[in-house]
């Protein structure tokens, strides 16, 4: 994992130069190549001129720009995810959990020991590595949407909804303990929901017009498919990012009443990553063009979401769309079907 973390730099923010010295110093010894900067600005400026850096290290009260502003900034404009690692002093807890909540991944306190540094920085490996696995991911996910007519566009636009909500959630409610790591699992494993329906014949994936009860019964395994599929995976690596892939293949059909499938689960016993997986799901399903259906209207679409509430969807899941609304519906015309919407 470290040498995997190795081949990218470490951009370092910090204005004490002592305290930047020892950090650096530290990476250095760990086999880590790093930049460094003095205050918010610069770090900015050379992560900008430096896309291969994945992991930034900076402390919170600088001068210019200061930490959060560094966060905010990072998380506002990269392409491929960052992993933030905030400087903190153990008393500064207000400070600390303010940076979370901007979207930080990690903290270390000052001053930092080596065991804890090389910790986090294991931690930041795990994440950056399946971050690189996104394409791969995305490319197998589409080639099942393939077989049921779903495209590429499809996925992108579930992936950004669940991205929505998840943010809300991190930013609207501390108490359920998300962080934008998480965050991001769950968005990145979002296209993998439909991955059951490989073993699905395509007389009834493709089949024009809507499914008699028989057929639909047929096409049901595919949740329970595709989660004995990722979680055999899961058991034989343990990531968590192969869980929460797990969660959204197998739960997503779940609902809040339990009369959902393929295990019956109700309330806040169906995954958080499932119930967000749902809304986002049915929403794109409505909204879009199928083989078997025309694309219903956004403002429909929005009240049966809002209708579900406490019996389909998680009722805090159906606030968070309704709140985010404008949002999904940009995302809606950004990643149209062609020639569909």
């Amino acid at each position: 994992m470290r040498q995997f973390l190795t081949h990218t730099p470490v951009l370092l923010i910090e204005d004490e130069p002592i305290q930047r010295k020892i950090v650096s110093s530290q990476l250095e010894a760990s086999g880590f190549s790093v930049i460094e900067a003095g205050d918010g600005r610069e770090g900015l400026s050379l992560w900008r001129e430096n896309p291969d850096i994945r992991l930034v290290i900076t402390d919170l009260m600088m001068p210019i720009i200061d930490g959060y502003g560094v966060i905010e900034s990072i998380r506002a404009e990269e392409n491929h995810y960052t992993y933030l690692i905030v400087l903190s002093g153990l008393e500064d807890r207000q400070s600390l959990v303010r940076a979370l909540g901007l979207g930080a991944d990690d903290y270390l306190t000052k001053p930092v020991f080596p065991d804890e540094l090389n910790l986090r920085l294991r931690n930041a490996g795990r994440v950056i590595r399946l971050d690189g696995m996104d394409d791969l991911v995305f490319g197998l996910a589409e080639l099942a949407g393939y077989r049921s007519g779903e495209t590429g566009q499809h996925l992108r636009r579930v992936q950004a909804y669940c991205q929505i909500l998840a943010n809300h959630l991190l930013a609207e409610y501390p108490e359920m303990k998300m962080t934008q790591s998480l965050v991001m699992d769950i968005v990145n494993a979002s296209p993998l929901h439909d991955i059951g329906k490989v073993a699905i014949p395509d007389s009834i994936l493709h089949k024009p017009g809507k499914l008699t009860k028989e057929e639909f019964e047929q096409i049901k395994p595919h949740a329970a498919v595709g989660g004995k599929l990722l979680w055999g995976l899961y058991e034989k690596n343990g990531s968590n990012f192969l869980k929460l892939a797990y969660e959204v293949a197998i739960g997503h059909h779940e609902r809040w009443d339990g009369d959902g499938y393929p295990n019956g689960l109700s309330g806040l016993n169906i995954p958080l990553a499932s119930r967000i997986m749902a809304v986002a799901d049915v929403y794109d399903a409505l909204t879009s063009h199928r083989c078997y259906k025309e694309a219903m209207p956004t403002e429909q679409a929005a009240k049966i979401i809002a209708d579900g509430a406490n019996r389909h969807f998680d009722p805090l899941m159906v606030d968070a769309f309704i709140r985010t609304e404008p949002d999904w519906l940009k995302v809606r015309k950004e990643f149209s079907d062609p020639g569909k919407e």
